[in-house]
């Protein structure tokens, strides 16, 4: 058996795999990358060539241009492929459209970079698929105790129930342009909400991407001075625009955001969000947790959150751990 931990190693422009001389989201251009999601703290123009899910392909070449890298090839979900010394295989990791784990494998040794990834059911993307490994290497962007998320579908209720008690305001719901806008789209659309959804000009595109991968988003509008949306209505944009001259337009406007940072108050209070709504991307403590012990991994690497209370968690239930201290990865799915 190979020595998993010589599968992966850290280096400034990110994890490197010296066998299949590729990197796993680079945060510079690189000659090789193998993506994980479309969010952009993870995928980056200039490299020589991509190898990404179908999905995540399309996404960068919507967020960046058709010529985001020099070449590109599509990864599709649990085909396994050669590159140099390893077997390369990309499983579901439940957090947008298009994410995967990425799973390295040599001589019965085998590590797996999770990207983001969540357990929460999601109506617009593939569940999260639990792959044994030797190494797990985790995010913890809410690797902290008090993080417990609730179920999004009664967050959801919670909007809605805010919409029909103040029907004279618009709802607008600040929601990250990819992943979390849909998902909220296709849960308001769960819970029985038909009307018309009204869009920022920055998530129609996506929307209209993820609407042509067959998820149904029902009838979406752009909301625009020339395409007010009426009093009562539900209006999706990007958080910045949220308490911006754009949304002071329309009637009466009630400020919303969706995100796993709502559990935190004085962050709902900072921002001026009259509802707050814990609706995340990101698994929470317990599933971070959880999720670890179910790959069976004896060691964990934790990257882009909060490590050290992972890493401690890891070595007081007898498994091993390092933070990676990994630089240049944000919470923009947040």
């Amino acid at each position: 058996m190979a020595e998993p931990r010589s599968l992966l190693r850290l280096r400034p422009e990110g994890l490197w795999c010296p066998e299949g001389d590729f990197y796993i989201d680079p945060i510079r251009p690189v000659p090789r990358a193998l993506i994980t999601h479309g969010h952009s703290d993870h995928a980056r123009s200039g490299h020589g060539s991509v190898l990404a899910t179908r999905e995540t392909l399309d996404i960068m070449a919507i967020r960046y241009g058709g010529s985001f890298a020099g070449s590109t090839e599509e990864a599709r979900l649990g085909e396994a492929r050669t590159i140099g010394g390893v077997t390369v295989t990309f499983h579901p990791a439940g957090h947008v459209l298009g994410s995967a784990q990425i799973a390295i494998e040599k001589h019965g040794a085998r590590i797996v970079a999770s990207g983001d990834y969540k357990r929460e059911r999601d109506p617009t993307c593939a569940p999260f698929e639990v792959v044994p490994c030797d190494i797990f290497i985790t995010e913890a962007t809410f690797g902290l105790p008090v993080f417990c998320h609730p179920p999004a579908a009664e967050e959801i209720r919670r909007l809605l129930d805010s919409m029909r008690q103040f029907p004279e305001r618009t709802h607008i719901v600040g929601a990250y342009a990819l992943g979390k806008a849909q998902r909220l789209i296709a849960l308001a659309r769960e819970a029985g909400y038909t009307e018309t959804i009204y869009l920022h000009g920055a998530l129609i595109r996506l929307c209209d991407y993820y609407r042509s991968r067959g998820i149904d988003l029902g009838p979406l509008e752009p909301a625009t001075s020339e395409n007010a949306p009426p009093a009562g209505a539900l209006v999706i944009a990007p958080p910045s625009a949220v308490d911006d001259r754009w949304s002071r337009r329309f009637a009466d406007p009630l400020a919303s955001f969706a995100s796993g940072w709502m559990r935190i108050r004085q962050r709902a209070k900072q921002r001026g969000v009259e509802l707050p709504l814990i609706i995340s991307d990101h698994s929470d403590w317990n599933d971070l947790t959880a999720t670890i012990r179910e790959t069976g991994a004896e060691e964990v690497w934790v990257t882009h959150g909060r490590e050290e209370a992972l890493v401690r968690w890891c070595e007081l239930n007898g498994i091993r751990a390092r933070p990676l201290h990994l630089a240049g990865y944000e919470d923009e799915a947040e």
